[in-house]
């Protein structure tokens, strides 16, 4: 009995790369922007990172607390979600606003759904979403050293130039962690190195977008408008960081793929043709809509299978 192996079920193979290391990760590919975000629009800017984070821990926690669940506020998702919320608010926006925003996400979006890995969207965008449509007077104001004035995107829907070197390094209005391009894609090489995410996503993302820009445009292929086009908004921050979530982006490489040309296609109808400068946030969620079909069909068939042929039984 003794030269018996005791064999456990599967998975046997494990990976050092789990929820909490991830999410770690991830925070850190996100302080370039945030640390630049801060340094950009100041204290207020640090303030709201702070509402939405603390809401979003406190808010896992105090829900597992009632329902008599495991708190999970160690695995970071919580802090990730509220750090990805406020990158994605402006920094003038009242702190109770951020601090419902952050609750929101996790409550209504994640834990209502079953908690990570259940939620159906991303859950800052979610919340992002519910505070446009809530509060949009305040989600759709920007200033920038103490001018309030429309943002890069906003310029270019009215026909107006823009510049494209203040965007790439960050000193417009805008968001928090959106305006530099320079710091998301620093965070985004992080994400890459360490194998968090590959370039399927953000890679065909972004250049569908670029052709849908090109050919519906109006400007053909003028490069200043395009690269305007793709460094404004929030473009850069969602393909690297929210659409590339692995709980609502496919598993599979054609379905990433696939994912990524309904993204660069739905971001470029909201743009061009819709009333609104920005487009990113709904068209991901609308894609998160969409990933248990793009799943369905992009499944590779099983080694082995056959189809019946006509006549057999």
């Amino acid at each position: 009995m003794s030269d018996l192996f005791s064999v456990t079920s599967a998975p046997h193979v494990r990976d050092k790369m789990d929820t909490k290391r991830i999410m770690l990760l991830v925070i850190v590919s996100l302080l370039p922007a945030s640390v630049f975000g801060i340094c950009n629009f100041g204290i207020r800017a640090l303030l709201v990172i702070l509402a939405t984070v603390i809401s979003a821990v406190v808010s896992e926690y105090v829900y597992e607390f009632i329902v008599k669940k495991k708190s999970t506020i160690n695995d970071l998702s919580a802090v990730v979600t509220g750090l990805l919320l406020a990158l994605n608010l402006p920094h003038t926006i009242p702190i109770w606003m951020a601090v419902l925003g952050g609750a929101f996400a996790i409550i209504v979006v994640k834990m209502l759904f079953g908690g990570l890995g259940q939620n159906f969207m991303n859950p800052a965008l979610g919340a992002r979403c519910f505070l446009v449509i809530s509060f949009t007077a305040q989600m759709t104001s920007f200033t920038y050293d103490g001018v309030t004035g429309a943002t890069p995107l906003a310029q270019l829907k009215a026909g107006e130039s823009v510049n494209v070197m203040k965007m790439l390094l960050g000193t417009e209005a805008g968001t928090i962690g959106e305006t530099s391009v320079i710091a998301l894609l620093l965070g985004a090489v992080i994400l890459i190195l360490f194998g968090v995410i590959d370039l399927r996503i953000p890679g065909t993302y972004i250049l569908t977008f670029a052709i849908f820009v090109v050919l519906f445009g109006g400007r053909g292929l003028d490069i200043t408008y395009l690269v305007a086009q793709i460094c404004g908004g929030g473009l850069i921050l969602g393909a690297f960081f929210m659409a590339t979530d692995y709980v609502t982006s496919p598993i599979t490489p054609m379905g990433k793929i696939l994912f990524g040309i309904c993204l660069g296609v739905l971001t470029g109808i909201f743009r061009i043709f819709g009333a609104s400068a920005e487009g990113v946030s709904y068209a991901i969620i609308i894609s998160n809509l969409l990933v248990p079909l793009i799943e369905r069909v992009t499944v590779p068939r099983a080694f082995g299978i056959q189809r019946e042929k006509e006549g057999e039984a």
